[in-house]
């Protein structure tokens, strides 16, 4: 019995190996078959992955969202956008410095060969009359940014209270990349003098918007003061890096080049605006009452005053950049790349002067005023001090000067006009801030014209004392606005009327609202997102305690 137990065990082991090896057999055959008969698999592995790969793709998305909707980084990057468009528009303003003069003179050659070889043509007096038309176009090309931008601020302005700062923005950024494109493609001074208007009516709705946009983010006075002054710097970099940039593009790669680079950069600007501040889907913009108006805003002696330091303090830098070149070549017989280079090294003062300011504001922030008489009396001397001069390391001392005076009065001023908005006015800053741009316009719509005639018939002496002198003189003045920082805030009719204190353009939306649900009208919108009212019981108000949203 035993062994009868034994053989069946036996059996039964024989017939599990032999289970097992088929088993085996059969998986390597599967694994060995496996391309030829597993196509639908794939297929649905792939479109999981895949799925898979949209679904993190899909939170990825949503946490970058996330993120840029967090106040304090959504602060940075507007920060960033801003910055961006006020380098773009001060490198494209001055990086045809170097291109133009050299581009016009070459078709004004090809026009006088063509004149030349006319029959009857009288050569000498044609010569003589084409350098000074060539001079005059110059001149005029240079300025007409300025003065299209001039015309446009006041028009800029009472539009950036009515809509707000995000769609100005974005609507200058895509005419500077227009006005960018016809600058690389332009074959004729006609195209080139449009380009040029363009960037003016680009930059008087970028510029503006931007440090509104910048004023009105950053509401407490230290970071205000930080915020304007980095933009500064960027405004300082575009200016003084541009004509190295357009010069040495332009002598090995061509003229397109530098303007293809900028256009670039300026479209991946706007994108970046779309993305963030999504300018056409903010609803809010619809209630928002208008800021005071700018013939107001003009009667305020404060502010004139601020305007007035601001046209000044940028005429010695207007009238020089224009001139300087000339009387560089007949008094030091600097070469081409002297003349390019003067400016850069002023850069690293201005950044300095801005540096300093914000940390002399932060821990004095009553002494802005005095901070910009300094800097109007650097200003001053350093332009005195221009013609005296003998080589280009001398020469860089007193431009580096002017820059760090020009830091100086910027830095302080600026915050200064928003703090006056807040104080004396309703706390919208387009047509303040366009007041500014308004400012810096007269001085370089005037110097590109004007500076080479006072030159021509005073002197290039004369012309710097002249500038130096206004500077000097001018800075006494701002000591009217000595006590604009002991008037705080909380006694203007905002803060009175909004218990959390200030948060920026929408603060007045709120005072509004609040008045009418005094008066017992409660607004709402509607589906189409029109703007209805309702009456309201006070018992009802009463009841609800709450504020409307």
């Amino acid at each position: 019995m035993c062994q009868a137990c034994a053989i069946q065990q036996t059996n039964q082991h024989g017939e599990a190996d032999f289970l097992s090896q088929k088993t085996k057999l059969e998986t390597e055959r599967e694994l060995i078959m496996e391309p030829e008969g597993t196509t639908e698999g794939e297929t649905t592995n792939f479109a999981q992955s895949a799925a898979t790969k949209l679904c993190q793709m899909g939170e990825r998305t949503k946490q970058l969202g996330n993120v840029i909707q967090n106040p304090d980084r959504q602060k940075r990057i507007i920060l960033v956008i801003v910055c961006t468009a006020l380098l773009l528009d001060n490198m494209l303003y001055m990086v045809i410095v170097p291109i133009i003069p050299d581009y016009l003179e070459e078709l004004q050659k090809a026009a006088d060969h063509a004149e030349a070889v006319a029959p009857h043509s009288n050569f000498t007096n044609s010569t003589t009359t084409t350098k000074r038309n060539f001079d005059l176009q110059i001149g005029v090309l240079f300025a007409s940014k300025a003065i299209l931008q001039l015309l446009v601020n006041p028009i800029s302005g009472t539009f950036i209270d009515r809509v707000g700062y995000d769609i100005p923005l974005f609507i200058g950024l895509n005419v500077m990349f227009l006005s960018t494109l016809t600058f690389a493609f332009a074959e004729n001074y006609a195209t080139l003098f449009l380009a040029r208007s363009m960037q003016g009516l680009g930059s008087a709705f970028a510029d503006t918007a931007g440090l509104a946009l910048i004023a009105d983010k950053y509401t407490e006075e230290k970071a205000r003061t930080k915020a304007l002054g980095i933009a500064l710097a960027f405004i300082s970099f575009g200016s003084l890096v541009a004509p190295p940039f357009g010069g040495v593009l332009y002598q090995f790669a061509g003229k397109r080049v530098p303007f293809l680079i900028l256009a670039g950069v300026c479209l991946f600007d706007g994108i970046l605006c779309l993305t963030v501040l999504k300018p056409f889907s903010n609803r809010e913009r619809e209630n928002m009452p208008v800021g005071t108006p700018m013939y107001k805003l003009m009667l305020d002696p404060y502010i004139v005053v601020v305007a007035g330091a601001l046209t000044i303090c940028n005429i010695p830098l207007a009238f020089l950049e224009p001139t300087i070149a000339n009387w560089m070549e007949e008094n030091m017989h600097a070469s081409q790349w002297e003349i390019g280079m003067i400016w850069f090294p002023a850069f690293f003062p201005h950044v300095l002067g801005v540096y300093l300011t914000v940390k002399l504001a932060d821990k004095y922030p009553h002494l802005q005023w005095f901070y910009a008489a300094i800097g109007m009396v650097f200003i001053g001397a350093s332009s005195c001090t221009v013609p005296a001069c003998k080589n280009f390391g001398q020469l860089m001392i007193p431009l580096c000067g002017i820059c760090f005076g020009i830091a100086f009065v910027d830095t302080a001023l600026l915050p200064t006009l928003a703090l006056l908005v807040d104080v004396r006015h309703v706390s919208v800053y387009g047509s303040v801030y366009a007041i500014a741009d308004i400012s810096y316009c007269v001085a370089y719509a005037i110097g590109p014209v004007a500076a080479g005639q006072i030159v021509h018939n005073l002197g290039f002496v004369q012309l710097n004392l002249g500038m130096g002198l206004a500077n000097v003189l001018y800075a006494p003045a701002l000591l009217l606005l000595k006590n604009v920082t002991q008037m705080k805030p909380s006694l203007s009719e905002r803060n009175m009327l909004l218990e959390d204190g200030p948060t920026g353009l929408y603060d007045t939306i709120k005072m509004e609202q609040r008045e009418k649900k005094r008066k017992g009208l409660c607004t709402t919108l509607d589906e189409n997102g029109i703007e209805t009212f309702a009456q309201r019981s006070y018992s009802e108000e009463e009841s609800s305690g709450g504020e409307f949203a």
